[in-house]
């Protein structure tokens, strides 16, 4: 078991459902359309990876450098894009919007793709 990736799993997957009941309840009347489906973007994304890191830390294999990189990869990425998007959408229902936020979210999804595609090639080789 990777401790890292069930430790991570647990809380991202925590902090989904907050984050989820959040944009639900308070925020669905102080954000557009728009606002509300990045907001909720950025949730999904974060419990679809909060559980992948679940089933990996108990699949892989602390000591495989691959398994490490999968496993960090998904962690920066869920960082990187969910909460940047939880940011811009904040900040731009403010009317502050936080704009260096913007070019961090596809930088988030990157490692994102990032840790499936080790993950393939873990599979492959």
């Amino acid at each position: 078991m990777t401790q890292t990736a069930v430790i991570f799993g647990s809380l991202f997957g925590f902090t989904a459902v907050i984050f989820g009941a959040f944009g639900a309840h308070l925020l669905k009347k102080k954000l557009t359309t728009d606002q509300l489906q990045s907001f909720e973007t950025g949730v999904k994304y974060q419990m679809y990876h909060a559980i992948v890191l679940l089933i990996l830390g108990f699949n892989l294999d602390k000591n495989s450098t691959i398994d490490t990189y999968i496993i960090n990869a998904f962690v920066i990425g869920i960082l990187l894009f969910s909460f940047s998007i939880y940011g811009l959408v904040i900040s731009s229902a403010k009317n502050k919007k936080i704009k260096i936020l913007g070019p961090i979210t596809p930088l988030g999804g990157l490692f994102l793709v990032t840790g499936w595609a080790l993950l393939l090639f873990k599979f492959i080789v």
